[in-house]
């Protein structure tokens, strides 16, 4: 049976990330379950084989330290992907991060964000698009390099947060024509990446597709928490 790959998003707006997710991941052979806030309740977490925490709203600012007076776009989003998350590392599922995901996983180890990049920018424009018209550099090493296999890709950008100190046990794994960080993953065995773009937008381009692929294919190696009851 293809492996259940949980992707999170918010319960509000047409879910266009969800759509472009779940056939990401109907190609590379998994099956998708939409978890938010409101219908979390209604699935098992234990019966997961890999996490994708997805893009949306903002962070709130107080869960890395820092006050800038605006009120958590998502708090109940918020807490439900901490949860998720910190599940995931405590039982090693693979997990996945895209854009906010990233972001998240960054700040649930300890990590703080930029929480407005766009006045920080120099070499590249503030322009959001889900197209690829901005440029990923890669750290040349770890398990993003093996997928990418290239020392520069062209990425989307749909952000004005970014990851600024690095969380406990991350490491950089690509930057923009900015220095900011473009993606990071896990320095140990347990598969946890975060990418600040959307591949779910860009299955036209195989080394996006490969995220995926990549995902689901240690996803067939992990077992449900449940079996090990």
């Amino acid at each position: 049976m293809a492996p259940l790959i949980g992707v999170t998003g918010p319960d509000s707006r047409l879910p266009l990330a969800w759509w472009a997710s779940r056939f990401a991941i109907h190609l590379a052979g998994g099956r998708a379950v939409r978890l938010t806030p409101a219908t979390f309740k209604y699935h098992k977490r234990d019966q997961l084989q890999g996490l994708i925490i997805g893009g949306g709203d903002d962070i709130d600012t107080g869960l890395y330290g820092m006050d800038t007076g605006r009120a958590p776009a998502d708090p109940a989003r918020d807490a439900f992907e901490i949860e998720l998350i910190e599940h995931a590392l405590d039982t090693r599922l693979p997990l996945l991060g895209i854009c906010r995901g990233a972001q998240l996983i960054n700040v649930v180890l300890g990590g703080s964000l930029h929480p407005d990049i766009r006045p920080l920018r120099r070499h590249t424009s503030n322009r959001r698009t889900p197209l690829p018209r901005k440029t990923a550099v890669g750290c040349g090493q770890g398990r993003l390099d093996t997928i990418i296999r290239q020392s520069r890709w062209r990425i989307n950008s749909l952000h004005h947060q970014a990851v600024d100190k690095l969380g406990t046990g991350l490491t950089v794994a690509a930057r923009d024509l900015d220095n900011f960080v473009q993606a990071i993953e896990a320095t140990g065995d347990h598969y946890v990446l975060g990418v600040q773009w959307h591949p779910e937008y860009l299955p036209y381009l195989h080394h996006q597709r490969e995220i995926f692929r990549t995902l689901v294919r240690l996803a067939r190696q992990a077992r449900p928490e449940r079996l090990y009851a």
